[in-house]
């Protein structure tokens, strides 16, 4: 595919979905990949599933960390740099 051709189909825009929102594509593999999700119904309906699915995952699968550990992690930290600065 030269440049300006926008000829991709269906498989391969669902193969290339996450190297797309990942940011991993060449500049012209992803417009000919956006070229496609906007003439594409059901290859953009499977595109904003992706996105949502990172949205969710982003804000809903967070580890919480007990507020214990992270002043001992501070203090540990803080004994440390102590330390170093001795040397």
């Amino acid at each position: 595919m030269g440049t300006g051709e926008f000829e991709v189909d269906c498989s391969e825009t669902i193969e290339r979905l996450y190297g797309y929102l990942d940011g991993e594509l060449t500049e012209e593999r992803r417009l000919e990949i956006k070229h496609h999700l906007d003439d594409c119904p059901p290859c953009l309906k499977a595109y904003d599933f992706e996105v949502e699915l990172r949205h969710v995952i982003a804000n809903r699968c967070k580890d919480r960390v007990p507020e214990s550990l992270m002043v001992r992690v501070r203090e540990a930290l803080i004994v440390e740099e102590r330390r170093q600065s001795k040397t």
